[in-house]
Parts: C-alpha cells; structure tokens; sequence
C-alpha cells in the first residue's frame, strides 16, 4: 500500500514515504525536501461535478499512447469517475516533448474539467531546453499531485566486457569518445541523466539520439551503441532475457525488481540522483477548493492495492503529495537540470 499523508481536517503534517520492499529505503533527498508542511483542507469541499457544472472531464496525456504518462492516466481516469459519478476521458496531444499538450491544458479554462499529466521533462526541464516556450510552466500550471515515479536504469550491451558500475567508468576514462549512448531523443530524462553522470564522472561518452526508447533499446542489443539510461519498465523483459546488463539504479534507492543492482551512488558516484517522476496539473488559477478536491480523490485513488499493482507491472511507483510540495519539486528540478542543460551545452529548439 502507498502510504499518504494522514488527511484529516486540521492536519498539517505530510508523510511522503511511499511503498518500497519491506520499506527498504527512505523516499528520495528530493522529494522529502518538499514535505515542509501541508495546509489544512477546508472543512467543506463541493464536488468537482458541481464546481465544474457537470461538465465533461478530460485528462490529457502530452504524449503518445502506449507509455508510462499514458498508463496512468487511464487508470486515474477511471477510478476518479468512480468517484465522481462521471466520465473522465483520456487525450493524447503528442509533440515538442510534451509542450504541445501542456499548452493546450494550460490555455483550457480554468475549472477543474482539464488537467494535464505532467512528466517532469514538461514541468522541470524544457523550459532550459527550449529558447522559444509557449508556456511558462511554474506559472500558467498549477500543480494538484505528485502521481508516481519511474525508476531508471543504467544498462549496458551484454557483450559489453564491463561487470560493474566503476569498471564501465574506468573503461570510459581509457577510451574518450570510445563509447556511446543512446537516449530517446534530446532533451529527455534519459539523456539528461546521462550527461549528469558524464560531468560527475569526467567521462567522455557520444551521445546517439533516437526518435524514442524502442529504437533505441533495438540498436543497443544489436550492439551499435554500448549503453543506456533508460525507464525499466521498457527494460526489464530484456534484463530478464540476459540481452542487456543493468549496472546501477541512477534513483538514490534500489527497485524491487531489480533487488541487487546497486544505485549509481551506491556503485561509487556520491551524490549522482536522477529519476521520471509524473504529476498532475491544472491550468493556472484554477479555484483552491477545486484543487484540494482533486488532490484529496488522486489520494484516494493511489492507494487502491488494484492500482498499485496496476501500476507495478509497469514499473510505475506511486507517490501522492500536496501542491505545494509538488511545486516546491518543481522549482527545486527546474535549478538543478537548468545547470545540467547549460554546462552540457543542450538545446532541443
């Protein structure tokens, strides 16, 4: 079971741990730093339905079909219209890595009956990617909740000749340029955790961009590249099959899935932390009480065990929070990926 704050009126106290195995690890430095404190709910919340004049609801998922954002946002859907006595559909609107449909939710009015499956790519990282945004996310989003994180995963090549962590960086340090990695395009989680562990290793690594993971993943197996950082839901079938070889967990705990992969700060990188977390968010000045109803039902439904079981076949972990502390997250990724993207010399325009 995901374990949430304890939400009764006049609390003020957050708990953000979140189901590990057995409870193995504390949540992430990140995430904690934002649980400073919780506001009071009101005492009386009116119904989305009637805040909303019953109208249709729609969650929009900024990118394709078939994905982790995806997913989950039909499992929210349709437990949240459970809840509501309505339906709640799912929209995909692909494109600019997420820009095209944080856009569009951010321009839909401000009532409840539009929210947005933020990845932290959207909310945290295109903004220092992009020179020309069509949004500013930190003000014309609201957050409502953290949903969930999504473990990455350093593999290598099987027939890569490295067995840990600290024999790839020796490797990489003998041979600069040497080596590549793949990522899912420019600009992605996966690809900024690769030139985060690059500048903390002083390693020199050639980036190889794909048009997604499964072309990626595709060409690491067949060995034109030699490594990855990558989501492990997309992963796992081709760990367990023995045709890549996972070196280190790039999040500051280990996964249940993979008990004895040690993290890449555990592997001899102190320090190094990087992950895919997912949120929800409304367009900007959407009304406080519809924010702490919708925030108050995600909570609910995150804690379902279907959901939670759900979700793990995709390697999705749930993690609720407030929004405040979801925008304290925010703010606290956009600074530090802004350095990353900078000292990298990353544009994705």
């Amino acid at each position: 079971m995901v374990k949430q704050a304890p939400f009764s009126l006049g609390h003020t106290t957050a708990d953000l741990s979140y189901n590990t195995a057995g409870d193995m690890m504390k949540l992430p430095r990140r995430f904690a730093l934002a649980a400073l404190g919780t506001a009071a709910m009101a005492a009386a919340v009116p119904s989305l339905a009637q805040t909303a004049a019953a109208k249709q609801v729609r969650i929009v998922v900024p990118f394709t079909a078939g994905g982790s954002n995806d997913v989950l946002a039909r499992v929210l859907a349709q437990k949240l219209g459970e809840i509501w006595g309505q339906t709640v559909i799912v929209e995909n609107k692909a494109g600019a890595s997420g820009n095209i449909g944080a856009e569009f939710v951010a321009k839909s009015p401000a009532d409840g009956t539009t929210l947005l499956i933020a990845a932290n790519n959207v909310m945290s990282m295109n903004a220092a990617l992009y020179s020309r945004m069509p949004i500013n996310p930190q003000k014309d989003l609201d957050p409502v909740s953290l949903l969930g994180t999504v473990p990455v995963v350093l593999v290598v090549r099987s027939t890569l000749d490295v067995k840990s962590l600290q024999e790839l960086i020796a490797l990489a340090r003998s041979k600069p340029g040497g080596l590549s990695y793949a990522s899912s395009g420019v600009g992605t989680p996966q690809h900024l955790s690769a030139e985060l562990f690059k500048s903390m290793t002083k390693t020199d690594i050639v980036h190889v961009p794909y048009k997604g993971a499964a072309p990626a993943i595709t060409d690491l197996i067949g060995g034109q590249v030699d490594l990855m950082f990558g989501a492990i839901n997309s992963l796992l079938p081709h760990l367990r099959s023995g045709k890549l070889k996972a070196l280190a967990v790039a999040g500051t705990k280990r996964v249940r899935a993979l008990p004895d992969v040690p993290t890449v700060a555990e592997a001899g990188v102190p320090g190094y932390e990087s992950d895919i977390w997912l949120g929800l968010a409304a367009p900007a000045r959407t009304p406080g009480d519809v924010i702490e109803r919708i925030n108050r039902d995600v909570r609910k439904v995150m804690a379902m065990p279907d959901v939670v079981e759900k979700l793990a076949e995709q390697g999705i972990e749930p993690l609720t929070s407030s929004p405040t502390e979801m925008s304290k997250l925010v703010a606290s990724d956009f600074a530090r990926w802004s350095k990353v993207i900078k000292d990298a010399g990353i544009r994705a325009d």
